[in-house]
């Protein structure tokens, strides 16, 4: 059986590794054959719009699935009722442009800073006028790892901005001054069936995930996030995994965005849960039962950013995991990660500060 993904990237390699045990096999759509996933997996080489490529991935594949969200939606739903894909199209759509998701959030009940759609200069100054300043002015897509956006304090900074992302298509919001970030993933089948993974805790520095740490104990956020995002899985009868984000501040939840795919801050469960988001992922769309979201241990998360520390130093550390993507260096690149467990969060907490200080001493900072 074989699932089709489209991105070869380091969450279509771990998808792949994980669905290996399971017994599937994998075929990749990407614009090269040297990606992490073409590394472990056969590979069709164009664009991600080509619909004679897209064809064929279909035809090789029981379902199709993707692990990024900045693909043609378009493309996709071309296939037709014919081809399988998962997680759903209108939750990639929606996740696409940062205007459909504020208006999700609104929707579903869930808190979300206030916001405005700017195109032109008279919307900005509209924008600022109510929403207030600070606050941040994005592109409403193909933003990610803190591209395509800005942090404006006052008018001269906000039409600056707006120059620089040129004009259009853009979200103004609320700044909001958080106490820190986190995030839930949760997956769905096509029966329904729900699994729900502990709270992340995660570190950004210039809007790239450096740290997380799980599970975080604190149990009216993980009742409340858990809440919301059963409220999206089911709006949109998810079958697949999906993460959410939330600022927290004063004990209080705002979403900021989601994601409609394995993620970055679920890692952790490669190693540290009894399954893994990527397992959880292809159990789901394939319409098999989902295996357990229970922690197996504190663990933290360390992406490896723009260059590869001393393989050996960490390795020496008990319970440390390497992850290599095989990338080419390069800087704000991810390369790769390293997953550490430990039998207490005080343990973890000190570990990965430790860490942190040899692999990114600047996010080690106030940790």
């Amino acid at each position: 059986m074989t699932i089709g993904i489209v991105g070869g990237g380091q969450l279509g390699r771990m998808l792949a590794l994980a669905g290996y045990p399971l017994g599937l096999d994998f075929l990749f759509l990407d614009r090269s054959d040297d990606t992490p996933g073409g590394q472990v997996a056969p590979s069709l080489v164009g664009d991600f719009t080509d619909k004679r490529l897209l064809r064929t991935l279909a035809a090789r594949s029981e379902v199709i699935t993707f692990d990024w969200e900045n693909i043609s939606v378009e493309s996709l739903r071309a296939l037709g009722r014919s081809a399988k894909i998962a997680p759903p199209l209108a939750a990639l759509a929606v996740s696409q442009d940062r205007i459909a998701e504020k208006r999700l959030f609104e929707k579903l009940s869930i808190p979300t800073t206030r916001y405005a759609a700017v195109d032109s200069r008279a919307s900005l100054e509209s924008a600022l006028r109510d929403v207030c300043l600070p606050g941040v002015l994005k592109t409403r897509r193909l933003g990610y790892d803190g591209k395509g956006q800005a942090v404006v304090h006052d008018r001269d900074s906000a039409f600056a901005a707006f120059e620089q992302l040129q004009g259009t298509g853009l979200i103004y919001e609320e700044f909001v001054p958080f106490d820190f970030e986190v995030s839930i993933i949760g997956a769905r089948s096509a029966r329904g069936e729900i699994a729900i993974y502990p709270l992340n805790r995660n570190r950004h520095r210039e809007g790239i995930l450096r740290l997380t740490r799980a599970p975080w104990d604190a149990p009216s956020l993980q009742r409340n996030a858990a809440k919301h995002l059963r409220r999206i899985l089911e709006h949109f009868r998810y079958v697949g995994v999906l993460n959410v984000e939330f600022f927290v501040r004063g004990g209080r939840l705002y979403a900021n965005e989601t994601a409609p795919r394995v993620h970055n801050s679920g890692h952790w469960t490669i190693e540290g849960a009894a399954t893994s988001q990527f397992e959880n992922h292809l159990r789901a769309i394939l319409g098999l039962p989902l295996g357990s979201t229970a922690a197996r241990a504190h663990v933290a998360m360390i992406n490896l950013i723009g260059t590869m520390p001393m393989r050996d130093a960490v390795l020496s550390m008990p319970e440390a995991h390497w992850h290599d993507y095989g990338k080419e260096p390069r800087p704000g690149r991810k390369l790769g990660h390293v997953t550490v467990l430990t039998s207490t969060a005080a343990k973890r907490d000190a570990l990965a500060r430790k860490l942190l200080r040899r692999i990114d001493p600047a996010s080690a900072r106030k940790l």
